[in-house]
């Protein structure tokens, strides 16, 4: 029969009772709630000392599912940055497996991508929307190359010089479309 190392035992118990205190320590800046939990009605939203003003709830103007905001400027609810833009960017790299999507940033990464033609050569993107409005200069796009070398190893290559224009370019003709044809359904 084993005997237990009594040592490891109370090097334990200290741990996890220590643990436990700044665990316990940690809880009792908490607010405790008093009475019935209620909402306030209005309150200041602040986050590292910013004040982001009075809010009354997640559907309220300026939030998160505004419906307020005009569909003709291409700011759907729920995305921080162009719809046209954002959904033309998807549509543009939709052949490319997308790594990062953030809709409230703007930033589409993709991750690397082969096209067939070409195995010995891969392709990243870095797209950033820079903003609410359908504009030339609401997208920046990065094009990352690589070529594989004779020991099988991928190393970065040069790639065509305007690649990160022509990109913006498709980027910025399919939000064009998708507004013109919203436009003449009557959306």
């Amino acid at each position: 029969m084993l005997k237990p190392n009594i040592k490891m035992t109370r090097r334990n118990l200290l741990a996890m009772g220590l643990a436990g205190i700044f665990t316990l320590g940690a809880c009792s800046s908490l607010p405790t709630p008093t009475g019935s939990p209620k909402v306030p009605r209005r309150n200041r939203v602040t986050e590292f000392g910013k004040n982001y003003g009075e809010v009354e709830k997640i559907t309220g103007e300026g939030l998160l599912f505004d419906s307020s905001k005009k569909r003709d400027e291409g700011q759907g609810g729920g995305i921080g940055v162009n719809a046209y833009l954002w959904r033309a960017t998807l549509d543009t790299v939709a052949f490319m497996p997308i790594a990062s999507a953030d809709p409230f940033g703007g930033v589409i990464l993709t991750d690397w991508y082969s096209p067939p033609e070409s195995p010995n050569e891969r392709f990243k993107l870095n797209i950033y929307i820079l903003g609410t409005a359908l504009r030339a200069d609401g997208v920046r796009a990065s094009v990352f190359r690589q070529i594989i070398d004779t020991n099988g190893t991928w190393r970065d290559a040069p790639g065509e010089a305007d690649a990160g224009r022509k990109i913006e370019d498709a980027i910025l003709t399919r939000a064009r479309q998708i507004r013109s044809a919203q436009r003449a359904a009557g959306n």
